[in-house]
């Protein structure tokens, strides 16, 4: 029955579209919690170029899964699922209603619909696929072309996996996850989207890629390395932190850097929005989420979700 089922409030979008402002003004209003759904963000030590928020700026409000585990710990979506599912249900218990906030949708689905049963890893493949880097999206696209859509073509890990379960599975992602397990039970969900305009939006980024670099990010991997943390650990890979490692093993200038930042962060929020727009159940705003139009809309929306259904 439905009337039996907890309250969750998702907040997504891109990146700079004012995710974690809208969820804590939906927090402080209807006594809330905020679960992390950044899969860079839950990881300690990176916090410039993850643009987390700073605690001074949380309004006391309880975030989960942030600084949660250290850069050299291999996390997949099915683990995130697991963790995030176990703190929503401590959430829950404690009367608060649980709002998931951020922009890797691949975890959120993994959360809400759970994992296809996809094959597991085939080293000896692996390794083949790792030794001709420069055709894997070649290969990905010829046979698997939604699958390649998704994943840049310089993102080497996620398209050796996605060549993995195309050639070891046999058929499409897709396919595969039509058969998805372990949907999150229990629960009715309100999903949220930002959606700001592009021209906006993309300004938005321009300054936010220039500000980490003034804010210390150079010197923020440096501290990472100097912590005896490699630089090949998977959170390196992450936009603006490769762009700041190149420059510090002298390959490009830190101005070039930054340029590369905003153009990889572009293309990064049009991936999200690709990815989030299949979801018929997102209610979307086209507004920043820092915006009183964002809030009054979203507030609204939630005030009438948490009446029940009916």
């Amino acid at each position: 029955m439905t009337h039996n089922l907890q309250p969750l409030v998702t907040v997504a979008g891109p990146t700079g579209a004012g995710k974690s402002d809208l969820a804590i003004l939906i927090a402080q209003t209807f006594c809330g919690e905020i679960i992390n759904c950044d899969s860079l963000q839950l990881f300690r030590y990176f916090t410039i170029g993850t643009a987390k928020i700073p605690v001074a700026e949380r309004a006391g409000i309880p975030h989960h899964l942030l600084d949660h585990i250290n850069p050299d710990v291999l996390m997949t979506a099915g683990e995130y699922a697991r963790m995030a599912r176990e703190m929503l249900k401590n959430v829950t218990e404690r009367g608060k209603l649980p709002i998931i906030c951020g922009g890797t949708g691949f975890y959120l689905k993994a959360l809400l619909e759970g994992l296809s049963p996809s094959p597991g890893r085939d080293e000896a493949l692996r390794e083949r696929l790792a030794r001709r880097p420069e055709k894997l999206h070649r290969l990905l696209m010829r046979l698997d072309g939604e699958a390649a859509g998704r994943i840049d073509a310089n993102d080497i890990n996620k398209l050796i996996r996605a060549l993995e379960i195309r050639i070891v599975g046999g058929k499409p992602a897709k396919e595969m996850m039509a058969g998805r397990q372990n949907a999150l039970g229990g629960y009715r969900i309100l999903k949220l989207g930002l959606n700001p305009a592009r021209p906006l939006l993309q300004e938005r980024i321009k300054q936010r890629s220039q500000k980490m670099f003034e804010e210390g990010l150079l010197d923020e991997v440096r501290s990472i390395l100097a912590m005896g943390f490699r630089a090949t650990v998977k959170p390196f890979e992450a936009i603006g932190y490769k762009e700041s490692m190149r420059v510090l093993q002298g390959e490009i200038s830190e101005a070039e850097a930054v340029r590369l930042t905003e153009i990889h962060t572009r293309q990064y929020a049009k991936r999200q929005l690709t990815w989030l727009r299949r979801d018929p159940e997102i209610q979307w705003m086209e507004e920043f989420g820092q915006t009183a139009a964002a809030g009054e809309k979203a507030l609204a929306l939630v005030e009438e979700f948490l009446r029940g259904p009916g």
